[in-house]
């Protein structure tokens, strides 16, 4: 998985030629994939998560990362308990 990642960002290019988002999908799939199975790529996405939170919120939200589900869950108590 670690080496199928790498390979869709760099076919994407290529597939970008083609009509159509295909490039954007098979990258986004390969950053997907390189981030489940790297930890260097983790910590430079944990870092470019901190520098720009807005585009943390929706790359999290499009990996489907247990951790924004829980952040949302919590913040959607705590406005509740305001109430």
């Amino acid at each position: 998985m670690l080496a199928v990642g790498p390979a869709l960002i760099l076919v994407s290019p290529v597939v970008g030629l083609v009509p159509g988002p295909g490039g954007l999908l098979v990258f986004l799939a390969g950053v997907a994939l390189t981030l489940r199975a790297s930890h260097p790529a983790k910590r430079l996405y944990v870092r470019a998560k901190r520098r720009w939170p807005g585009l943390g919120h929706w790359s999290d939200k499009g990996l489907r990362r247990p951790s924004h589900f829980r952040r949302l869950r919590r913040e959607r108590d705590a406005a509740e308990s305001q109430r």
